[in-house]
């Protein structure tokens, strides 16, 4: 049965709901829409706008074009009281540094990662004085007319390794690039109450912070996986070797994920209103190291699943996990 929202309800909360749902119009639509008017406008007397855009389109991309105004949207603190999101700070990052973060999980939408370290909704920049911080994301999602430059105004950045080594290598210190470890394959198990991290054989990141000698910065974002469900896709099923087997040809997937709609409480695409907190952990000094052996790598990799799994324990009672909850690593 279909339970409706209330008739009536504070605009506040109305205010929320349009923030979270301008946010996933964005991501599952508007990209599309843009590549509608690029290739749109070629057929009208509009058409120099796209040919423009295109030359535009080749210049350099590394680092982002980061915009003040669009991250200081008052819409992004309406997004954030929506759950409501926290970032919480365990030690200072010295902004005279350059750091790579793991963040960890995924989850359906990465929207603790998004909100904390993309938007000032949070106030990163209070919080962290002095830093900037960047989060990678899929290099599809720039391949997008018009959508890859208002990605890349609120901080995100492409997933290749020219990307990380242009801001890791920035002298003067005070970057930070977040990755997101897991990937789409940690997404298509994210579902409330999991804890499985797919981080035993991702070690790129870690071989990247040795060569550009960037201290390493554990983030656990706790709630992540709780803002939506997912559509059962156990090993055996036909849907998970259909999600694998797109992963593998792709290495991109989709998660049939759903939640709660607009104006009933029962199913929709909107996430439900659950707590995400994302704390960012004591940064993991580094020792440059231009040409690392995989030895180095395995042993700051082993390193950092014990300082993640701290980060874990240390916070996990405050954050309504279970007690005898671990995380999982495959």
């Amino acid at each position: 049965m279909v339970e409706f929202a209330p008739l009536f309800v504070p605009l506040e909360c109305r205010l929320q709901t349009l923030a979270v749902l301008k946010w996933i119009f964005s991501f599952l639509i508007l990209h599309l829409i843009c590549c509608v008017v690029f290739i749109g406008l070629l057929f009208t007397r509009f058409w120099m706008i796209s040919i423009l855009y295109a030359v535009w389109w080749y210049t350099p991309q590394q680092g982002g074009r980061q915009s003040a105004f669009i991250k200081h949207w008052t819409l992004w603190k309406y997004m954030k009281d929506y759950f409501p999101i926290s970032l919480v700070k365990t030690a200072k990052l010295d902004p005279s540094r350059n750091y790579l973060a793991g963040f960890h999980p995924h989850g359906i939408g990465v929207i603790g990662a998004f909100t904390n370290l993309c938007m000032e909704g949070m106030g990163f920049s209070s919080v962290f004085p002095g830093i900037c911080s960047h989060l990678m994301m899929l290099n599809m999602w720039f391949c997008f007319p018009f959508f890859r430059d208002y990605i890349m105004s609120m901080g995100l950045v492409s997933a290749d390794k020219e990307s990380a080594a242009h801001i890791l290598s920035r002298k003067g210190g005070g970057n930070l690039l977040s990755i997101v470890v897991g990937g789409i394959q940690e997404a298509l198990t994210a579902r409330p109450g999991a804890y499985k991290l797919v981080l035993q054989n991702r070690k790129g990141f870690i071989r990247l912070t040795l060569i550009h000698g960037a201290a390493l910065v554990p983030i656990f974002s706790f709630g992540e996986n709780d803002v939506f469900d997912q559509v059962e896709n156990a090993p055996g099923s036909w849907l998970h070797w259909f999600q694998d087997r797109l992963l593998k040809t792709t290495r991109f997937s989709i998660p049939l994920f759903y939640g709660r709609g607009v104006f009933q409480y029962s199913v929709g695409f909107m996430p439900y209103r659950w707590p995400i907190t994302t704390v960012v952990g004591k940064p993991i000094k580094v020792q440059k190291t231009p040409h690392p052996s995989q030895e180095e790598v395995d042993r700051l990799h082993q390193c950092y699943i014990k300082e993640l799994s701290n980060l874990f324990a240390t916070h996990k009672l405050k954050y309504n996990v279970p007690k005898d909850q671990h995380l999982e690593f495959c």
